[in-house]
């Protein structure tokens, strides 16, 4: 026979208390750094903006910086491991590439999965933070990268609605507790006329739980054709660091089965340009479509390598609200061309099939507003 009401709290009076602790007893601590002044130790970080803009890419520069020790914070010439959860690229097609080619430190970046009866499913949060918290302990792991957070989400929570903090709040906790920063990517929405934060997709509670937030944005006006990363959110420390400029450059790699091309991110440097006034500046530009859609396409080709199937860039396109119309006329404004092997490719202007890139070190240099290189980081930007 079910509890009655009166039984229900009864028992749960008996588990649960109420505690006052004064701030006398409470030790301060100082807020640190995995990237100096930009993303915080122990803390949820969202990584913000729409799709091919090079999020997932930054992913992989990040922890290839981290199992390098190379980034200006905490744990600058002490490399450490990093928990690897995406959901929507195949490992072996796409995400290790871009961390070889990255130069990231491979025995440092961690595939995680679940095993349930048997099978091998993704994360589900809050569900597996207790587990997770465990492993990040176990094998030093100073990053746990989400793409996209929202995949990790236990699928019965209703992501549009405040309910989900019951993910979040947990998550952030491990963090704080493990001392393991966690960077979840989330895009963006075609709303207009609000600060980044209010573009994400989903509940404001992606916005409101995370401690800091970095956005990303396509320049329209810049004519090498780069993006720009600038600080949205700093709830532990400044909100004034400068923008930093990136690209994506396509690299060639062999493998035992042929070729392969994977992008690698390079930033180049510092700008005045902000995130939020170029999101303004497309929403009220007449030509925004057309400029969006010629940003997106350069660029998913040289995510791809610098080459793609015309059919998977139809398919992507049409994905975000593009006609194959409209794809075919930004083909020609951009001077992507097309070429048959086993099907019609499409080519990045720039792209040069014949050319294999090396992997360096280069990708590890940090370029300062200057234009001044060095062989680290540095200090932070």
């Amino acid at each position: 026979m079910p509890a009655s009401p009166s039984e229900q709290d009864g028992d749960e009076r008996a588990v649960r208390c109420v505690r006052l602790t004064p701030a006398a007893l409470i030790s301060l601590r100082p807020t640190r750094w995995v990237w100096e002044h930009r993303i915080p130790q122990g803390a949820l970080v969202l990584g913000a903006g729409r799709e091919g803009i090079g999020k997932s890419l930054f992913c992989a520069w990040l922890a290839t910086q981290v199992t390098r020790g190379s980034l200006p914070g905490i744990h600058q010439g002490r490399p450490r491991s990093v928990v690897y959860a995406a959901r929507e690229d195949s490992w072996e097609h796409t995400i290790a590439g871009r961390l070889h080619v990255g130069g990231a430190d491979l025995s440092k970046v961690y595939r995680v999965e679940v095993e349930q009866v048997g099978t091998l499913v993704g994360l589900s949060l809050p569900r597996d933070c207790p587990a997770l918290a465990e492993q990040i302990t176990t094998h030093d792991v100073a990053l746990l990268i989400l793409d996209p957070l929202i995949s990790a989400v236990d699928p019965r929570i209703n992501v549009n609605q405040e309910e989900l903090r019951t993910a979040l709040e947990p998550l952030a906790a491990l963090a704080d507790h493990t001392g393991a920063t966690v960077f979840g990517l989330a895009h963006f929405n075609k709303a207009t006329g609000a600060d980044a934060l209010s573009r994400i997709t989903g509940s404001r509670a992606f916005a409101a739980v995370a401690r800091a937030a970095i956005a990303f944005a396509r320049d329209p006006h810049a004519h090498d054709g780069s993006c720009v990363l600038s600080q949205v959110k700093n709830n532990l420390g400044r909100l004034d660091v400068p923008s930093l400029r990136y690209r994506i450059e396509s690299v060639t790699l062999t493998t035992p089965e042929g070729p392969g091309h994977w992008g690698r991110l390079c930033f180049i440097g510092k700008t005045d340009t902000h995130v939020e006034a170029l999101l303004n500046d497309i929403d009220s530009s007449d030509g925004d479509d057309r400029d969006e859609l010629d940003d997106w396409l350069l660029t998913y080709l040289a995510e791809q390598g610098g080459s793609a199937p015309a059919n998977d860039v139809f398919r992507a396109g049409r994905a975000l609200g593009f006609s194959s119309d409209q794809l075919k006329r930004a083909k020609k404004r951009c001077g992507v061309t097309s070429a048959k092997a086993h099907g019609w490719a499409w080519r990045h202007p720039h792209h040069d099939p014949k050319k294999a890139d090396e992997v360096t070190d280069s990708n590890n240099r940090w370029r300062g507003g200057d234009g001044e290189a060095s062989g680290s980081p540095g200090s932070s930007p």
